[in-house]
């Protein structure tokens, strides 16, 4: 995996999610957040790449990204 989010990025995006303003995140839980942030989309790209091939395609389409994200929810 060459590409990786920011932590920061990661941060915000959380942060979106907290009822209260002042939760606080660890330094090492922000590094895991980011880890399974980064592993999860590569997983999803991974598959719909595979998806693609199975369908004869060399472009990525939103239908293969839809066809493979219930298993990968799942799979979490």
């Amino acid at each position: 995996m060459a590409e990786r989010f920011k932590q920061k990025t990661v941060q915000q995006l959380l942060q979106l999610y907290f009822k209260d303003d002042k939760t606080k995140m660890t330094a090492e839980s922000l590094a895991l957040m980011t880890e399974v942030a980064t592993i999860f989309v590569a997983e999803a790209v991974g598959r719909t790449i595979r998806e693609a091939k199975k369908d004869g395609d060399v472009e990525l389409s939103l239908e293969q990204f839809e066809k493979i994200l219930p298993q990968l929810l799942l799979d979490l």
